[in-house]
C-alpha cells in the first residue's frame, strides 16, 4: 500500500484538489472516502464530479442509497451509512465494474462488495478549518494518480 497526505485550508481546496483528482480518473475507478460528518466528504466529491464534466448540483445520496449523473463518464455517488450491519447488495458490483467512475462514501460498511483496487480517502479535520486528506493507493495504477494528484 501506498500513502500520501494533503492538507487543505478551505472548502474551496478540497473542492480543487477533487477536482484534480477527477480529470485524472477513468471509467472502473473506484474511490471510497471515510471521515467524521462534516470533514469535506461531499465537497471532494462535489469536485471529483467537476473533473469530470458533471454540471448537476451533486449533493449527498443519503436517502437513496446512490445518485448517478452524467459527465464525460457516468459518475456514481454512493452513501452507504444506512447499510451499516445490512446485508443489502444494491448491484454493487454493476456499478464497481460498469463503465463510470464511483465514489463511496462510509465504504467500510461495504468492505465485502468492493472491488480489490481502490483509492481510499480519509479526511480529518485538521488545525482551525484545515482538513488532513490521507490517499492510500493499494495499486500502481493509483500511485500514479496519488503521485500525479499531489506533485
Amino acid at each position: 500500500m501506498y500513502k500520501k497526505e494533503v492538507i487543505t485550508y478551505s472548502p474551496e481546496e478540497t473542492l480543487e484538489l477533487g477536482v484534480k483528482l477527477g480529470s485524472l480518473l477513468r471509467p472502473g475507478n473506484v474511490i471510497t472516502l471515510e471521515g467524521e460528518l462534516g470533514a469535506g466528504k461531499t465537497t471532494l466529491t462535489k469536485g471529483i464530479a467537476k473533473g469530470i464534466g458533471v454540471d448537476d448540483n451533486i449533493k449527498s445520496p443519503t436517502f437513496t442509497i446512490v445518485k448517478e449523473y452524467k459527465g464525460k463518464y457516468p459518475f456514481y455517488h454512493m452513501d452507504v451509512y444506512r447499510l451499516e450491519d445490512s446485508d443489502e447488495d444494491i448491484g454493487f458490483l454493476e456499478y464497481f465494474h460498469g463503465d463510470g467512475i464511483t465514489v463511496v462514501e462510509w465504504a467500510s460498511f461495504i468492505t465485502d462488495y468492493l472491488p480489490d483496487e481502490t483509492l481510499d480517502i480519509q479526511i480529518d479535520y485538521g488545525e482551525d478549518e484545515s482538513r488532513v486528506i490521507k490517499f492510500t493507493a493499494n495499486s500502481d495504477y493509483y500511485k500514479e494518480i496519488v503521485d500525479e494528484l499531489t506533485s
